[in-house]
C-alpha cells in the first residue's frame, strides 16, 4: 500500500506491520528508512498516516546539507552547555552532578567524533541497544531525555536541524510488578537487637534504622534532618532541607516537604540519642558524625547498614529499601494511599500503588466465599 505524496517528497508505504520510507539524498542516492509501526488495534504506540507523514518529513531534513564546519558541535560540547544551563535555571546540585556523570562516563564517549548534525535516529538506537547489557531500562531512559533535551538546544543554537531522538524508540520499562525488598517485622527486630561496634558510629545506628524503618523517610532526609525539626511532643517529624550530594537542598518534590507521624518507640529513641549527643542544639543535625557535627558520609552509612545486617542474620536488603519497611507495614495496618503518599512524600499516587497489594483484604476474600456457597 502506497500513500500519494507530492513529487519529490518521498515515497511512504506499509510493509507489513511497519511504515517505511523512501526518497533521494542529497547525493543522489535511494534513502529507504522505516518510520515507524503502524498505528493498529494491537499496538497502540504505531503511528497514524498523518504522523508517519511527519516523520518522514523529519527524517528527510537530516539528509538535508549539514551546518558548515564553524557551527559543528560535538555532544561533549553540547552536553558542558546543557550542563551550564542547568545550574542558571538553578537545578538540584544532586540532578546537576547525575547529568554530567551520564554525559561524561556513557553519552560522549559513545558519541565520539560525531557532531550534533550527523547523529540519526538509529545511532540514539544503537546507544540504547548497546546500554541494555549493563544499565537498567529506567537509567537508559534517563540518558535519552537528557540528549533530547541536548538536541533541543542544539536546534536553538542552529548545531542541527531536527531533534533525531524524537525519531528514535525508546526503550520500553517492564510493567509486569517487580517484588520489593524489606524486613518483615521479626527481621526489623533481629536488625535492632543485634550487637553493634563500640564506636561513635555504632552508638547511633541503631537509631538511625529505627527511624528510618517507622517513618518511612529517604536517606537524604534523614541525613539533613535537624533536632528542631523533631518535636517528641507533638510526635511529629517535619522534612525540610535533605542532604544529598553534598549539599542541603530542597525537598525532592512538591510533596517531599511534609509532617510526619512519630512512633512512640521512634520518640523514645531520639530522645535518648539527644540527650546522649554533644550535638543537641535545635539547628544541630540530629544523625551527624557524633565527633565533628558534620553530616553522615553515605558510603560509610551504606557500608555500615551491610555489615549490621549480615551480624543480625538476616537478607540483604538496600538502605532505601527500609522506606519499603514502612510503606508495607502502613499499608497492612489499613492505612488509606492518600495518607501514606502524603507521609511518603510521593509526588505521583501511582508510586504509592505499590503497596496497595499489602492493605487488609478480608472483605474481599469473604466476597468470594459469598459467591461460590
Amino acid at each position: 500500500m502506497s500513500a500519494r505524496r507530492a513529487y519529490g517528497t518521498g515515497t511512504l508505504q506499509v510493509v507489513g506491520r511497519s511504515w517505511i520510507g523512501s526518497w533521494y539524498g542529497p547525493d543522489g542516492r535511494r534513502v529507504r528508512r522505516k518510520v515507524g509501526s503502524v498505528r493498529a488495534e494491537s499496538r497502540a504506540d504505531g503511528l497514524t498516516k498523518a504522523q508517519a507523514e511527519r516523520a518522514l518529513r523529519q527524517m528527510r531534513e537530516l539528509d538535508r546539507p549539514s551546518p558548515t564546519p564553524s557551527e559543528r558541535v560535538t555532544m561533549e560540547r553540547a552536553g558542558n552547555d546543557f550542563c551550564q544551563r542547568l545550574e542558571l535555571k538553578g537545578r538540584r546540585k544532586s540532578h546537576r552532578l547525575t547529568v554530567a556523570s551520564d554525559l561524561r562516563n556513557h553519552i560522549a564517549p559513545f558519541f565520539a567524533g560525531k557532531t550534533l548534525d550527523r547523529i540519526r535516529p538509529e545511532d540514539i538506537e544503537r546507544y540504547v541497544a548497546a546500554k541494555r547489557k549493563t544499565l537498567a531500562v529506567k537509567t537508559i531512559r534517563n540518558h535519552v531525555n537528557t540528549m533530547h533535551s541536548i538536541f533541543d538546544l542544539g536546534l536553538r543554537k542552529g548545531w542541527c536541524r531536527v531533534n533525531p531522538v524524537k525519531q528514535a524508540d525508546r526503550p520500553t520499562l517492564n510493567k509486569t510488578e517487580t517484588r520489593i525488598q524489606f524486613l518483615d517485622q521479626a527481621e526489623l527486630e533481629q536488625l535492632l537487637a543485634s550487637s553493634y561496634p563500640d564506636d561513635a558510629f555504632g552508638r547511633i545506628e541503631p537509631t538511625l534504622y529505627v527511624t528510618a524503618a517507622m517513618t518511612g523517610l529517604r536517606q537524604g532526609e534523614l541525613l539533613g534532618l535537624r533536632w528542631r525539626d523533631v518535636d517528641l511532643d507533638a510526635r511529629k517529624i517535619r522534612v525540610v532541607s535533605p542532604f544529598v550530594r553534598g549539599e542541603f537542598g530542597d525537598p525532592k518534590s512538591a510533596g517531599s516537604g511534609r509532617s510526619v507521624p512519630m512512633a512512640e518507640r521512634v520518640a523514645i529513641a531520639l530522645g535518648e540519642l539527644r540527650e546522649g549527643s554533644c550535638y543537641a542544639h535545635d539547628r544541630d543535625l540530629v544523625f551527624c558524625h557524633p565527633e565533628t557535627g558534620k553530616p553522615l558520609d553515605r558510603s560509610k552509612l551504606v557500608r555500615r547498614f551491610k555489615q549490621a545486617l549480615d551480624r543480625a542474620g538476616v537478607h540483604r536488603i538496600t538502605f532505601h529499601e527500609l522506606r519499603h519497611t514502612f510503606g508495607t507495614r502502613m499499608a497492612a495496618a489499613g492505612t488509606p494511599m492518600r495518607t501514606l503518599q502524603h507521609w511518603m512524600g510521593h509526588a505521583d499516587s501511582k508510586t504509592t500503588q505499590i503497596y496497595a497489594h499489602y492493605q487488609p483484604s478480608d472483605q474481599e476474600a469473604d466476597a468470594v466465599d459469598r459467591a461460590f456457597r
